[in-house]
């Protein structure tokens, strides 16, 4: 085995693409198989199977959601109302301010 602690940083990243190299072809080379298999499994009931193989991802459409709370002492920063609470609001509001005080005003 291979004493990691030895190797340089090069030489540790020349390893690590070597090993996702072999792993994708692996996976690749595994998944025809599977086709094949999935394929003549189909055949032999007479039914025939499209199999479409995508390499792109799904893109998911996310969009910016509009501020909803400003800091009154530091305006730059904000919140939206989603997520955790941050630290500046979170403070103000233990110090008996009113979350709708800091909201901000739509126009």
């Amino acid at each position: 085995m291979t004493d990691f602690n030895k190797l340089s940083e090069s030489e540790l990243q020349s390893l690590i693409d070597n090993a996702e190299k072999a792993l994708k072809e692996k996976q690749s080379s595994k998944r025809k198989e599977v086709i094949a298999k999935i394929k003549v499994l189909a055949a032999s009931i007479g039914v025939t199977v499209d199999i479409i193989e995508s390499n792109k991802k799904a893109d998911r459409q996310t969009s910016k959601v509009a501020a909803r709370y400003r800091n009154p002492a530091n305006p730059s920063q904000t919140w939206t109302g989603r997520g955790l609470t941050p630290k500046w609001m979170r403070d103000l509001l233990t110090n008996g301010q009113d979350k709708s005080q800091l909201e901000i005003e739509s126009r």
